[in-house]
């Protein structure tokens, strides 16, 4: 047999071995395998699964009562979008593609507020992968005209910026002020409207209302909702189930073409936002472990993967509305710095691991024990 027979043979075996090593779970099954047949230790895995099972988020399950609570400092706060009432603690560890463990009703839709950025981001990826916008470095005013980017502050802004969070976008969004939302700790009413904004791109500021601009600077842009584009880019490949739902404010309404759509959230502050079940959260932390490929379909950019794990210039540990596990925002115990995950508020949070090929969903987790949960899940990887 010839060497160029051989070199062939060869690649064809390795290319056998390396697609039969991918498992990617069908609609509507999921296969499981035990934690010693994929080089983790059972004893140690099933630790790191109680832990999380005794220490569920302290905030009520009446998720209207958790809001107004968790965001009672903001002035003029209230409830505009959808709420649901939560489950106990749930979560999925998914190693090689397999589930390994999992813990509560991992069925159940509930909602995942900021854990929606990260799909929101997902948006904006496949709207640069499709030349609807031509580099996250052009400026917004030159695809939303409509006002929404007016003035010597706002005309500024990148699409990096509003991705980043660093935008510091000013103004009102349908009945929300920007400097009401997550308002310092000093001062009052006039002091923070009154303030000037840091200059753009400078510092990160988490704020719903500007991460709430870039939706709506997104539907702009699509044209078409944007669960819609979720839906059939995304979702439906990666066979996820019918049970999710994307959501709005109530005031969120806007004429696109003719055809009136709302403009959804990127979280669930004051409700709406992604309601999605655990197993769904888990596919779609699958297909960002497998760097936007999906059973030999490249659903998303591995640029934009990539994209979204670069730290910003303002902040460190946050890229593209996903979190990376390095800078001031590090988990302690956790050195692994290619870590970066979802979170939201409740103790949401979808992990991706590229170093030990897995991924990581826990539900209403106590927020401060997510990097002692990471510590015991890795203690577990022989």
């Amino acid at each position: 047999m010839s060497n160029r027979y051989i070199s062939i043979l060869v690649f064809v075996l390795i290319s056998f071995q390396t697609a039969a090593q991918q498992y990617f779970p069908p609609r509507g099954s999921w296969e499981a395998r035990s934690a010693n047949e994929l080089g983790l230790s059972q004893e140690l895995l099933n630790a790191a699964v109680k832990f999380a099972e005794e220490n569920e988020y302290s905030g009520s399950r009446d998720l209207r009562v958790a809001i107004l609570e968790g965001f009672r400092s903001e002035p003029f706060h209230e409830i505009l979008g959808p709420t649901k009432k939560r489950g106990g603690p749930a979560g999925l560890i998914i190693k090689d593609g397999y589930i390994v463990a999992q813990w509560g009703d991992v069925d159940r839709v509930d909602m995942t507020f900021s854990v929606t950025k990260s799909y929101l981001s997902t948006m904006a990826g496949l709207a640069v992968d499709d030349g609807l916008i031509a580099s996250t470095a052009d400026l917004v005013k030159d695809y939303v005209w409509d006002g929404t980017f007016d003035g010597a502050h706002n005309q500024t802004i990148q699409w990096h910026h509003l991705l980043n969070q660093s935008s510091a976008w000013t103004g009102q969004l349908f009945g929300l002020y920007d400097w009401a939302d997550r308002p310092p700790r000093r001062g009052d009413i006039d002091d923070w409207r009154l303030a000037k904004p840091v200059p753009v791109g400078t510092e990160m500021e988490y704020n719903d209302v500007r991460v709430n601009v870039l939706a709506y600077s997104l539907l702009q842009v699509w044209r078409k909702p944007l669960p819609q584009v979720l839906k059939e880019r995304i979702m439906d490949p990666i066979g996820a189930s019918t049970t999710w739902r994307w959501y709005g404010g109530d005031k969120a309404w806007v004429n696109v073409d003719g055809v009136k759509m709302q403009s959804v959230t990127g979280g669930g502050h004051s409700g709406g936002g992604v309601f999605i079940n655990t197993y769904d959260h888990a596919r779609f932390g699958l297909l960002f472990l497998n760097e936007g490929r999906w059973n030999g379909n490249q659903l998303i950019s591995k640029d934009w993967v990539q994209a979204v794990q670069q730290p910003s210039e303002a902040m460190e540990s946050y890229g593209y509305m996903w979190w990376l596990n390095r800078g001031p925002r590090k988990w302690a115990g956790v050195e692994d710095e290619g870590i970066y995950y979802a979170a939201g508020f409740g103790g949401n949070f979808i992990i991706v691991d590229k170093t030990n090929n897995m991924v990581v969903v826990t539900r209403w987790l106590e927020p401060n024990k997510i990097a002692e949960m990471m510590q015991k899940v890795l203690a577990a990887v022989k």
